[in-house]
């Protein structure tokens, strides 16, 4: 496998940053990421980036929201009473919740306000509305999976105290 192209296995070492320069994921320190390409598990922009590298090759690039996670909506924040949510789970600001959305799929909501008798969820990605840049470089093509898959599947960083 010379190129990346759409159904081939991609293992890719990669760091992302915010413009203000902070790390928001990276994989170095850890295994590279391994996705199926146009299988959609990558954001648009960053699959789009992948397309027609080679192996070894080094890449640096930034997206614009609409290319990552999109714009905020604020439609997407609702409030629910304190007393639904299970008080053992120590409810705080800033923590992350797992919802289940009408298909039965997790949806991860950040609380963003809490009082005595609400809690208020916001359910954009947490990097909705950034720019994010990228630096990349393709470690891996090949026909064939060649990791174990990893995650929850819900799109976080599964190793922290965030799921």
């Amino acid at each position: 496998m010379e190129k990346v192209e759409k159904d081939l296995f991609v293992s890719v070492d990669y760091k992302g940053t915010l413009q203000n320069g902070d790390v928001f994921d990276t994989s170095h320190g850890h295994q590279p990421l391994e996705v199926k390409v146009g299988a959609g598990q990558l954001i648009t922009g960053f699959e789009n980036e992948l397309l027609g590298m080679s192996l070894n090759e080094k890449k640096t690039f930034t997206l614009e929201p609409e290319e990552a996670y999109g714009k905020r909506n604020e439609n997407l924040k609702r409030d629910i009473p304190k007393a639904d949510f299970p008080s053992e789970l120590n409810p705080r600001v800033g923590m992350t919740v797992g919802l289940q959305n009408p298909e039965g799929h997790q949806v991860p909501a950040q609380i963003v306000h809490l009082d005595d008798e609400k809690l208020t969820l916001d359910m954009n990605h947490p990097l909705a509305g950034e720019t994010l840049n990228f630096e990349i470089e393709v470690v891996g093509i090949s026909d064939t999976q060649t990791q174990a898959p990893s995650g929850c599947g819900c799109g976080c960083d599964c190793s922290k105290d965030s799921c």
